[in-house]
């Protein structure tokens, strides 16, 4: 297992980092528990959650069911200080949190209460905003995402106020340090550029979706990544268990997550089967294990820090975990390109 530098911070975090949205609905608290081991064992020190969790589906009785699930761990085991605790606070929409109030001030203060409580614990590593306010290209919004109704000032009236009580958190002890998820590069850029004026925190992360099939943090993320030291930690890197193999030929199989949403989030299209096809054949003739060889291929980005996965069973946890074994040959790496110049956008 290789380590990371977690941005400009002086936290290390494994290559892979344990996501934990199946705990409390497709998985119990002793499978949780079991899974944490594990990963705990294979060199992992990094879990991401989210108040919002778990998913799959989402519902108001069992929201912050997975932040009570660690909590019951770390109670447990007494390994808090083992682990580097990711999680983050819903924002803008999401009615099952706080009715779907915008990140603020406020709703930070009461997020940030629920989940120390809820993890049991008197601090969080890595505190990220789940989206922003203003609204997001993740999650197949990309080909319908309009910013011209944004509001400039509001964006950084918000985000000033914002920064300034992520300020005071940390230096209450609360936080160690703050993140981003399904952001964009103007977004992200001025998030720096407010921090570094004004002395706040300074963002170390963003959570966006990556992986073979959904390759949008290459280009300009990817340089502003370079440039600013601020690196991607990947959700879905297995596509929702697409690049496993699992729903080839329209298989759909029991307590699975497509058995529980239909289209995988947006996912499944009829531009999907011919990349996905090409991917598992490259596995298959280079034998492989394709889940193993997405995130292979995954863990060879420059701005890589931490591929996030997740698993509803043991036998999937310890295939992704043995994929930090893999190295990738060039014909594979080769292989890999001419699809992705194939099929550059199947979802």
């Amino acid at each position: 297992m290789r380590y990371n530098n977690l941005g400009h911070s002086e936290i290390k975090v494994s290559e892979l980092c344990l996501g934990s949205m199946t705990w409390g609905t497709q998985n119990t608290p002793q499978d949780a528990f079991e899974q944490i081991d594990m990963a705990l064992d294979y060199g992992v020190n990094f879990i991401d959650t989210a108040e919002m969790y778990p998913t799959t589906p989402l519902g108001k009785d069992t929201q912050g069911d997975t932040e009570r699930i660690i909590g019951d761990w770390i109670a447990q085991s007494g390994r808090r200080s083992d682990v580097i605790i990711a999680t983050k606070v819903s924002g803008k929409g999401y009615k099952n949190v706080r009715d779907g109030a915008p990140i603020s001030p406020a709703s930070i203060t009461t997020a940030i209460e629920n989940s120390l409580r809820s993890l049991r614990t008197d601090y969080i590593d890595l505190y990220q905003l789940h989206w922003p306010n203003r609204g997001s290209y993740m999650f197949r919004q990309n080909w319908t995402y309009d910013p011209t109704q944004q509001d400039t000032n509001a964006t950084l009236d918000h985000m000033m106020e914002v920064l300034q009580h992520l300020d005071s958190l940390c230096r209450a002890g609360k936080i160690r340090h703050v993140g981003l998820s399904n952001e964009t590069a103007w977004g992200t850029m001025r998030w720096l550029a407010m921090a570094a004026a004004h002395n706040l925190p300074r963002m170390v992360s963003i959570q966006n979706e990556y992986s073979l099939l959904c390759r949008l943090f290459d280009l300009d993320m990817a340089e502003l990544s370079h440039h600013e030291t601020i690196g991607l930690l990947s959700f879905s890197p297995l596509a929702a268990g697409l690049l496993s193999g699992k729903y080839a030929d329209g298989a759909i199989p029991t307590g699975s997550r497509r058995s529980i949403n239909a289209d995988l989030g947006g996912r499944i299209n009829t531009h999907l089967w011919p990349a996905l096809d090409g991917y598992l054949a490259i596995a298959k003739r280079h034998a492989l294990n394709p889940c193993q060889m997405a995130l292979a291929w995954a863990a060879t980005r420059p701005f890589m820090t931490s591929q996030i996965i997740g698993a509803t069973t043991i036998t999937q946890l310890q295939t992704a975990l043995e994929s930090t074994a893999i190295t990738l040959s060039e014909a594979v790496m080769r292989d890999i390109q001419n699809n992705y110049r194939r099929y550059p956008m199947p979802y």
